[in-house]
């Protein structure tokens, strides 16, 4: 169970390779199964909540049921979907949907910016060319797992939230598919065993894959510095 802390703006990553940056930058120490620290005039608290739904709202609902919270900002990285934008760029998007609800929300910005496009919050990797040209379809340019649950949790606790996600991959170049994807646990670590495995089966993918790597990071780490950006003023 999480630690009751009172903070007046939560950081919500899925990932810790999501956190690292903002951690970083921000100098923030551990205190229990969160980070804490200022942003500027903002005293903030970061978590960790793991991949999927499920866990980003309980992970949410957990900081935010104590009170104190005005704000939460969804941090890290994010499925591109259409051919633009391109890797590397910062999604804002105009209305997030969970994919298993229909439901839809809309993030209150941090400051001025031009949003643009629906972000597809979905449990399942959706990699078919059908599925992803229906999406395209209807205005979606990226994909993720989190985002519209930790939407629904702030709008329920009727908590400001917005959302600086960074496009680290495309749903159609075959970078990430089934196989890819079970090599990371959860919680968003990679699994060593599995890794080994997709290794030895796959050796020519080695230099795929450390590209892939340093471009998750960087997408990883300019979400951070946008957000942590958008938070000082």
């Amino acid at each position: 169970m999480l630690p009751a802390v009172a903070a007046k703006t939560v950081l919500v990553c899925a990932m810790p390779l999501e956190l690292r940056p903002v951690a970083k930058r921000l100098s923030l120490r551990k205190a229990g199964a969160v980070w804490i620290g200022w942003a500027g005039p903002r005293e903030v608290v970061a978590v960790v909540t793991g991949m999927g739904t499920a866990l980003a709202r309980a992970g949410t609902e957990a900081l935010l049921r104590e009170g104190g919270v005005d704000r939460v900002v969804s941090i890290g990285i994010t499925g591109g979907l259409a051919p633009d934008p391109p890797i590397g760029t910062l999604v804002n998007p105009e209305t997030v949907i969970n994919s298993a609800t229909g439901a839809s929300f809309r993030p209150d910005p941090l400051r001025p910016e031009r949003p643009h496009g629906i972000m597809w919050t979905t449990d399942v990797l959706i990699t078919g060319a059908d599925d992803l040209a229906g999406l395209r379809a209807r205005g979606v340019v990226s994909l993720d797992m989190e985002t519209a649950a930790i939407a629904e949790v702030s709008e329920r606790h009727r908590v400001a939230w917005s959302v600086f996600r960074v496009i680290s991959d495309r749903a159609d170049d075959g970078s990430v598919n089934p196989e890819v994807f079970a090599l990371s646990n959860q919680d968003g670590t990679p699994n060593p065993r599995r890794v080994a495995r997709y290794m030895l089966r796959h050796p020519g993918a080695v230099p795929r894959m450390a590209g892939m790597g340093r471009t998750v990071a960087r997408a990883a780490d300019y979400a951070a510095h946008a957000a942590i950006d958008a938070l000082v003023g």
